[in-house]
């Protein structure tokens, strides 16, 4: 088991690869290998966004504040807010 504080691992920002705007990183989960899956609280500032991308695997996003804009293959996208 290995348990760490919150807020121990640092801030970084978005790689341009992946946002366009001001994107922060905070990472909550980062496993050893062979393990796939990782989390991170990803804070957007105003006009912040992803750079158009797939998960082939899936991906869970847990939205907690503002506007969820996104597109699932042969839907339109739809905002949903924050519950």
């Amino acid at each position: 088991m290995d348990i760490r504080r919150a807020g121990s691992q640092p801030s970084g920002k978005g790689p341009a690869e992946w946002f366009t705007g001001a994107v922060r990183m905070d990472p909550l989960h980062s496993p050893p290998d062979p393990a796939r899956v990782s989390m991170a609280l990803v804070t957007f500032e105003p006009g912040a966004r992803t750079a158009w991308h797939t998960h082939p695997l899936g991906q869970t996003l847990i939205v907690t504040a503002g506007l969820r804009l996104g597109a699932a293959r042969g839907r339109s996208g739809r905002g949903d807010p924050a519950r």
